[in-house]
């Protein structure tokens, strides 16, 4: 593949992100596809994903990361989104198994995530102590982390 048409995936990928943010979806579902035509990137099919998600497409946001992982399964972010769109689909057990795989990808823009994301599946089965556990790892990845610490916070206060 040529810069020049990496490049014009590029674009295209970077136009349906900011369509996404204002909440056009339908016309950033229509970008990123285009740019997955010319050039097809794990990037592009998990925020292909991820905008189907927030229009509560569950089944195809998962698909998307699936063909993500498939392209590079070193990319840990479909993991984890695979594992939050279970988590949203009521499905924790399923969820963990996912986000665990999202721990061990060596390539991860945000690796506290998929620890977040354990620790609500571990609330979700009532196993808090686990929860907690999640939440410091994620403490552990990002220390500068509001979430993480709202996060942990919230179900020690829950829990006395």
């Amino acid at each position: 593949m040529d810069n020049i048409t990496l490049q014009q995936a590029l674009v295209l990928f970077e136009k349906a992100h900011r369509l996404q943010m204002k909440g056009q979806f339908s016309e950033a579902i229509a970008m990123y596809k285009h740019s997955i035509e010319i050039c097809p990137t794990a990037e592009a099919y998990t925020f292909l994903g991820w905008t189907y998600s927030m229009l509560g497409r569950y089944d195809e946001a998962i698909e998307m990361c699936e063909e993500a992982i498939h392209i590079d399964p070193e990319y840990g972010n479909p993991y984890n989104d695979i594992g939050s769109y279970l988590l949203e689909l009521g499905r924790p057990e399923e969820a963990l198994v996912w986000l665990e795989k999202a721990t061990q990808a060596t390539r991860y823009e945000d690796p506290q995530f998929p620890y977040l994301n354990m620790g609500r599946a571990y609330e979700k089965l009532g196993q808090y102590r686990s929860a907690l556990s999640a939440y410091d790892q994620a403490l552990a990845v990002k220390p500068v982390n509001v979430v993480g610490h709202m996060m942990k916070y919230a179900l020690l206060g829950r829990m006395n």
